[in-house]
């Protein structure tokens, strides 16, 4: 009887196989910014250690690779999704499972046929599988290309954990030397201002300086204290924020960089091309994701149509143990089951249509994901061209201040000027000391953006 339904389910599998396939594409994600739309070419990514060759800070970089809490969760993340990938891929294939079992019934003389106690026994040994399910409509497959493509979006999120990890490593160890040297700074200047009090007391005492004098001197004094103060304070909470991202104490004898100008940052190629984004983890999470959301409607329509288990089983039946292996004792079972959807309120039509929402909710979010990139990149370009521009401005204001404060200082030692000129002076000359500090390190980190927004590095293919 089962072969009339042969040319059925032929018809059926042909018809559930176009309805159930899914074809993945990429999205075209419209352009945002000029930078996008340049031209493609081949694009290699560099290791973070081509990108920042200071010593001391690959230290520190591996150390937080090592030890950084955050990135063992996403690590075991991985792990927890590439096992549950392994379990849903096992559903392709049979379970096959081996019984043995043996079961020995007393029956009372009252319920015998032969008026009789009698003791029954039965033994035996199976092998076989249990509500294996044909995937003729994907429905199974789908499910597996569903948990690959969670698992390898997980990996990407687990690379862009890593990637965010090297930035804010090597921008915390950057903010933490533009502060030591911000400290240092203020020390030598109250170095100068405490000369400096000691020659106005000593001009008071000859009756050359004022009360007033002796009040400015005072207060900028100060000033500089204050200052000293401020920046003990940033330099300690720059090392508790790095050691927290290390996850483990700084290694025993470091020593950071004394000033900004000891440290390279890697810059960014003239003319990189765009595509070197393919190489961004979060976009490789998003569009994983997104072919997620493909595969779920793959199993969303397979549920529309038949679904087919089978459960068969051979082995040996024996009344007795010794007899087990006995010819004629051979037994064999086979049980299929098809599961037809006939009536459920449109529930399972429904849920093609949530799947399909799913997948384009997937879609934007992609998109978003691309314009956002690119965003990111031109930001940091721009913020790199502006601040390569400022700090060659603030080198002449620098250099301006500077000869302001000799000259102001040499005419207040020689009597010429009072107190009032030399302090403006002191005061714009380590005011652009400090711009300088903090835009050589407004510069830096703006590369370390560039570094996170290309996805860890670049480097041009010829």
């Amino acid at each position: 009887m089962i072969y009339r339904f042969i040319p059925l389910l032929g018809v059926v599998l042909v018809a559930g196989c176009a309805a159930t396939a899914s074809n993945y594409q990429r999205p075209d994600v419209p352009s945002v910014n000029i930078w996008q739309s340049q031209q493609s070419g081949k694009v290699a990514p560099l290791g973070w250690q081509q990108v920042f060759p200071d010593a001391a800070l690959q230290q520190l970089v591996k150390t937080a690779l090592d030890h950084n809490r955050d990135l063992s969760i996403a690590t075991l993340n991985v792990m927890a999704y590439e096992a549950q990938y392994r379990i849903q891929r096992a559903a392709l294939l049979p379970t096959v499972d081996m019984g043995a079992g043996g079961t020995r019934q007393r029956t009372p003389a009252r319920f015998s046929t032969s008026g009789q106690a009698t003791t029954a026994s039965q033994y035996s040994l199976l092998l076989g599988t249990t509500a294996y399910e044909l995937d003729m409509f994907g429905r199974v497959r789908g499910l597996e290309r569903q948990a690959l493509e969670k698992y390898l979006a997980e990996v990407q999120n687990q690379r862009t954990a890593r990637l965010s990890l090297v930035a804010n490593v090597v921008n915390a160890y950057l903010t933490w030397v533009a502060d030591r040297e911000q400290l240092q700074l203020a020390k030598t200047n109250l170095a100068i201002e405490q000369s400096n009090i000691d020659l106005v007391n000593l001009r008071f005492q000859e009756g050359v300086a004022s009360d007033l004098e002796r009040s400015q001197a005072e207060g900028a004094l100060q000033d500089v204290l204050v200052a000293v103060a401020q920046y003990q304070r940033l330099a300690e909470q720059d090392r508790n924020a790095l050691t927290q991202l290390l996850g483990t104490p700084l290694p025993t004898g470091f020593q950071p960089a004394d000033t900004l100008n000891a440290l390279k940052v890697g810059q960014v190629l003239a003319g990189l091309p765009s595509s070197v984004l393919d190489q961004r983890p979060d976009l490789l999470a998003a569009e994983h994701q997104l072919q997620a959301a493909n595969a779920n409607i793959t199993v969303a329509k397979a549920a529309l149509f038949p679904s087919i288990r089978l459960t068969a089983s051979g082995g040996a039946l024996s009344p007795d143990l010794e007899g087990l292996f006995d010819a004629g004792t051979g037994t064999w079972l086979f049980s299929p089951q098809i599961s037809v959807p006939l009536f459920n309120g449109g529930a399972l039509r429904r849920q093609v249509d949530v799947t399909e929402v799913q997948q384009k909710i997937a879609v934007a979010q992609y998109e978003s994901a691309v314009q956002n990139a690119f965003t990111e990149v031109a930001n940091a370009l721009n913020a790199i061209d502006g601040y390569q521009k400022q700090q060659i401005h603030q080198t002449g204001r620098l250099a301006a201040n500077k000869q302001y404060f000799t000259t102001a200082d040499l005419r207040y030692r020689s009597g010429i000027d009072s107190m009032l000129p030399r302090l403006d002076a002191q005061r714009s000359y380590v005011g652009s000391q400090q711009a300088m500090i903090n835009t050589r390190l407004a510069l830096l980190q703006s590369r370390v953006d560039l570094y996170r927004a290309l996805g860890g590095g670049w480097s041009e293919q010829k």
